[in-house]
């Protein structure tokens, strides 16, 4: 049987880490070309289980080398490509917007323009055995911009992006529409919701609450703490990105969310009680002592949340785990892995 080769840009990131072994476990008919710059949030030790499989080969380099990445292309002949390259901390991206705009646009674009000259003759004519070849993004659920008390988004929600990052992948998310449109590029995106699990970067909300606690430090969270997010654990969302780039139909978005909605005390209490029960304070006091409120976030969206049902009556995807169960499973990672100590 010959094994296809696709490309997975930014696998050494959070989601992308989680991906690939799954995807290499899953699916033994592709071999897999990561590309990853290894900026801060890229780390190869989260792709340890992946080093001697001899489907998995890892490329240092930055996807706006358009060089480097239509040499990728020729080389290994790629013959599919999953996006999850991206800046996405919103934080960041308000003290230091440029390299949002450059890596998640102008990365974006590069790696579409590889993918149409390689699988493409012209506009709409698919080079012969490339009919199949297809272009999955990885998008955010902060493109719609902040909800109300009610609602949802859904994928036929108006885009309204409210901080640097989601603008710019509001932004890359319209390259990959008009590829599909223009040029009949065989694309397909999803947009999820707040992602958590293990492998996550220690920058993020859950990583910190647990890293803060352990470390018996103030435990920061912003304003009133009653900001909302749709919680979808990692392997749930790799699981709902690979039936996209099965099933899903060419030029369409599905998006993908856990229909866990939990503000930010609720998260923090949640994972207090479990450190309580799997990490006892030396002090024997409650975790829940350290919480601390800071200056609310510029911009900060107040409510988040996910209409998967295109996603779950079209392809007949399921979230596994409630956020009960997954955030149980990501507190004993990072106690066993002891990332955070």
């Amino acid at each position: 049987m010959t094994q296809e080769t696709l490309l997975v840009t930014g696998g050494a990131g959070f989601i992308g880490s989680n991906f690939i072994p799954y995807f290499l476990e899953a699916f033994p008919q592709y071999r897999v070309v990561n590309l990853d710059k290894l900026t801060y949030a890229g780390n190869l030790e989260n792709l340890k289980e992946c080093e001697n499989n001899p489907r998995y080969t890892f490329v240092k380099g930055d996807i706006c080398d358009a060089a480097l990445v239509q040499n990728l292309f020729e080389k290994y002949d790629i013959r599919g490509v999953f996006h999850f390259a991206a800046e996405s901390h919103v934080d960041n991206s308000i003290t230091g917007p440029l390299p949002f705009i450059k890596t998640n646009i102008e990365g974006t674009f590069t790696l579409l323009e590889a993918a149409r000259k390689h699988w493409m003759t012209a506009p709409s004519q698919v080079k012969a055995g490339y009919e199949k070849s297809r272009f999955h993004h990885i998008s955010t659920d902060e493109v719609y911009g902040s909800l109300g008390e009610t609602g949802l988004f859904s994928e036929t929600t108006s885009y309204a992006p409210n901080s640097p990052y989601s603008a710019s992948k509001a932004s890359s998310d319209l390259l990959v529409r008009a590829y599909h449109h223009t040029y009949g590029l065989n694309v397909t995106t999803s947009n999820c919701s707040n992602n958590y699990g293990p492998k996550q970067h220690s920058e993020k909300l859950i990583p910190t609450i647990i890293r803060k606690a352990l470390a018996g430090e103030p435990i920061p969270i912003y304003g009133d703490g009653k900001n909302v997010r749709d919680w979808l654990y990692v392997l749930d969302h790799c699981k709902g990105i690979a039936l996209v780039w099965q099933q899903g139909e060419a030029g369409e978005t599905y998006n993908i969310g856990g229909r866990n909605e939990r503000n930010n005390l609720q998260i923090v209490h949640t994972i207090c009680t479990l450190l309580d029960e799997l990490h006892p304070s030396k002090d024997g006091k409650p975790y829940a002592h350290l919480i601390s409120f800071v200056k609310d976030r510029a911009g900060h969206d107040r409510r988040y949340a996910i209409d998967a049902t295109k996603l779950e009556t079209r392809l007949g995807w399921k979230a596994q785990e409630t956020f009960e169960t997954g955030i149980k499973k990501t507190v004993q990672w990072y106690l066993k892995k002891k990332i955070v100590f």
